[in-house]
This record gives structure tokens, sequence and C-alpha cells, in this order.
């Protein structure tokens, strides 16, 4: 049987700003630290509990086939679970990087910087790849 969960409101139904990288770490950090799980984050627990989330947001997808962007034929609950799926995904990815001294927003910067030079617009703009042997 399922239990409902009261979720609070984070805001107190203000609206939300933006939430940085910074502000999980943060949040993240403190809520490990709370409950003494400092010990048990090492790198490679947290690896494992991120490839088990991904996992989960698999499973979500895995008999759907394709689905169209924005997702206009799911139901409410079934956003919702995703969301919850793919925080899970980001947060632990956000632990983990924090944990390994890597500052995730300036890695993801420069992995978008290093792909446009690897991937120019000119070479591949208008271009399918699907088609060719890669």
């Amino acid at each position: 049987m399922e239990r409902e969960i009261e979720v609070p409101n984070p805001n107190n139904g203000q609206p939300c700003k933006s939430v940085t990288l910074e502000d999980l770490k943060g949040k993240m950090a403190d809520f490990a630290k709370g409950r003494d799980w400092d010990q048990f984050h090492s790198p490679r627990n947290l690896l494992l509990a991120l490839v088990g989330e991904v996992g989960e947001l698999s499973e979500i997808f895995q008999w759907k086939g394709e689905v169209p962007m924005k997702l206009p034929d799911w139901k409410e609950e079934e956003k919702l679970h995703l969301g919850e799926e793919l925080s899970d995904v980001l947060l632990y990815l956000v632990r983990l990087s924090d944990i390994c001294g890597v500052d995730l927003g300036k890695a993801a910067l420069r992995k978008v910087e290093l792909n446009a030079i690897k991937y120019s617009v000119k070479q591949c703009n208008g271009y399918n790849t699907a088609e060719q042997d890669v």
C-alpha cells in the first residue's frame, strides 16, 4: 500500500527563483551531513547510486517506444514521477561532482565549448548522420 507524503512547498507559495548547481551542492552537503551520511558518500558509492537512479529513470521510458517532445499524451502523475527520477539523477550527479572536487558547471560549459569545436554548425547543419556509417 502506498502511503501519501505531504510535500512541503519550498517557497511558501511564492514563485521559485532559479536554482543553481551551487544551491543544490549546498543542500545536498547539508542533507548528507545532517544524517551522518558523509561516511557512505565515497565516489564509488555515489556512482553506483547514480547508475541505479539512471536505471529507474530508464524504466519510465522502457515500454513507451518513441515519445514526442514535451510528452503531450502523458498524465500529470507520469510527468511528476519523471521529474522525481530526473531529480534523483541530478542530485546524485551534483553530489558526486562535489565529493570529487569537480566544478560541474564549469566542466559542463567546457564540454559544450569542446563539442562546438568538434561538431561545428557548418559541419552538422542539415546533415543526417543516422544515414551514414558512423
